[in-house]
């Protein structure tokens, strides 16, 4: 699989609504969309999910683009690569930083099936043609602005709905949000906001027949959460503690979690990612695919490693249309009745819309092999 060329795309997209977490609130989006050319003229393209704070890791875009540029384009350049998988045994010595490390390997896995004319489900082996999706709620101004909100997505079909949460904005909005959905699948997403002081606090959720509450402690943390899981009959998913095949053995072996999110960028790739999946099937894991404010090229990914069976949960992969008033794929993500149907083209499966490539683009950086 000869890579002739590599592109850095500089991408700024406004979000159709800010996004609020426990960290703050986000409006505009940059990133980075890698592509990789082979010398018949075939492309592959990956996307970077770091933001541009360090407040969900300590990766941001302009260290995405400093460990691409100096080091892991570098990496390529000095070896033969026949397929995917040995993408992140190369970029092994260079500690941390998956989600620069995903942006590039992921280009490449869109590479490597569109050579094979196979689907990138397929390149992975996975075998779904639909998968369920769910949608993530920021924080709202109000409770009463947040029922609005789950009421629309609930009438456009969405399978469940996860409701970030934070100290003083937590148990009361959650039991009126089941007061009003009492068979509704709620997610609660805590993003490391609560510490073990906050134990008898986070029980009150048990009462609420709630999915899980994701990543409630630590974002580093695996052994207080295995305390909390301990005292609590509500599911703990682990997102930001989980790094890599090693970090999920030792959380499964400890009883941290019930569930663990996948997010492709937070694990380095596609490659850790399946490796990830494969360890959870064997040991009954439920696992579902996070969502980190894709556009199209990073969703298409998400919707590609959700076709794996042990994604028994749904996703965040909404439809383009949730965020972006236009994305850069076409067609655009679509969402009937919490479904998207998975695409059967080759690769990724969707085509890049050129114009829209363009118009977000504000800076572009080109490496010849």
């Amino acid at each position: 699989m000869p890579i002739k060329q590599i592109k850095l795309r500089k991408l700024q997209m406004r979000l159709k609504d800010p996004f609020t977490t426990s960290f703050g609130t986000m409006q505009d989006k940059e990133f980075y969309i890698t592509e990789a050319i082979d010398g018949e003229g075939n492309s592959g393209f990956g996307e970077s999910v770091a933001f541009i704070s360090p407040w969900y890791s300590e990766e941001t875009v302009k260290t995405n683009l400093h460990i691409m540029e100096d080091f892991l384009i570098k990496i390529l350049k000095e070896n033969e690569i026949s397929h995917p998988d040995q993408i992140s045994e190369l970029f092994q010595p260079i500690k941390g930083h998956n989600m620069a490390k995903s942006a590039l390997e992921g280009a490449i896995w869109d590479l490597y099936a569109k050579r094979q004319n196979i689907t990138l489900a397929e390149a992975l082996g996975g075998e779904k043609k639909e998968i369920d999706v769910g949608i993530s709620i920021g924080i709202q101004p109000s409770i009463e602005d947040l029922l609005q909100t789950i009421k629309g997505f609930v009438q456009e079909g969405y399978k469940r709905m996860k409701i970030k949460i934070k100290p003083g904005w937590d148990v009361d909005v959650l039991r009126e949000v089941r007061a009003n959905y009492p068979d509704l699948p709620i997610m609660a997403d805590a993003n490391s906001a609560y510490t073990l002081d906050d134990i008898e606090h986070l029980q009150k959720l048990d009462d609420l027949n709630l999915t899980m509450i994701e990543q409630p402690l630590g974002h580093d943390d695996i052994v207080d959460h295995a305390k909390l899981q301990a005292v609590m009959k509500t599911p703990i998913c682990l997102d930001e503690s989980i790094h890599s095949l090693e970090d999920t053995r030792k959380a499964i072996q400890l009883g941290s979690c019930k569930i663990i999110n996948i997010k492709i960028g937070r694990v380095g790739g596609l490659t850790e990612a399946k490796k990830i999946h494969d360890y959870c099937k064997d040991h009954d894991i439920a696992v579902w695919c996070g969502g980190m404010l894709e556009a199209g090229v990073g969703r298409a990914h998400n919707i590609a490693l959700t076709t794996l069976d042990q994604f028994i949960l749904p996703g965040d992969t909404a439809g383009s249309s949730r965020y972006w008033v236009k994305d850069i794929i076409k067609p655009e993500v679509v969402v009937h009745k919490g479904v998207i149907t998975v695409p059967d083209k080759p690769g990724i499966g969707y085509d890049i819309d050129e114009s829209a490539l363009e118009e977000f683009t504000v800076d572009e950086k080109v490496f010849n092999f």
